[in-house]
């Protein structure tokens, strides 16, 4: 590789690392709850530091960010908070209500770790539903799901989980990934209507 391409390369991947270190300046600054010249400074120096003396597995940025999608992400994610957590309390104070949970393993479309760390994160966020493990090599979820009594709730847990990583592929993921997201979903749709008499 000559020195033009190597100094483009190294270029994009700081352009690349720059929404973390952004994020972790906000997260210090919140950390601090003061905004001044020796806070920012300090953030910066700090997440620098971080990124680059600490050894952490490559934050894979896509570089892409679909407003539209993301916004649809966040209301869906809104949605399904209020709704679970109506759900959740109403399994609570039900007196006849015996539980019937499970450990469901799900597999995820991508490899992605930032998809996969997102996608747990969203899940858990969700009442009803925490991701107990992750296995990274085969791109496993494994979660506890409340209330799973047959295997149409089981199913209906896996296809929430396998929605809210196509969202998050599609609101940030790169090209590829929402195409092959895309086509998963196509596939799967196909195979329901196959299924239903």
């Amino acid at each position: 590789m000559s020195r033009p391409e190597l100094e483009v390369s190294r270029w994009r991947s700081v352009w690349r690392q720059l929404p973390l270190l952004i994020g972790l300046v906000a997260l210090w600054l919140f950390l601090w709850d003061h905004v001044d010249t020796l806070t920012v400074v300090t953030g910066v120096i700090l997440a620098i530091a971080v990124t680059r003396v600490l050894y952490l597995p490559p934050v894979l940025l896509s570089g892409r960010f679909n407003p539209w999608r993301g916004l649809l992400l966040g209301l869906r994610m809104m949605f399904d908070v209020v709704v679970a957590s109506l759900q959740v309390a109403v399994l609570a104070v039900n007196p006849r209500w015996k539980p019937m949970n499970s450990i469901i393993a799900v597999q995820l479309l991508t490899r992605s770790d930032l998809v996969t760390t997102l996608t747990a994160e969203a899940i858990s966020v969700v009442p009803g539903t925490v991701v107990v493990d992750i296995d990274r090599e085969r791109g496993l979820l494994y979660l506890h799901a409340l209330g799973t009594r047959t295997e149409a709730d089981i199913e209906r847990t896996r296809r929430g989980v396998l929605g809210t990583e196509e969202r998050i592929v599609l609101a940030i993921g790169t090209h590829a990934q929402a195409v092959a997201v895309r086509e998963a979903q196509r596939a799967r749709r196909g195979s329901e209507k196959g299924r239903t008499p």
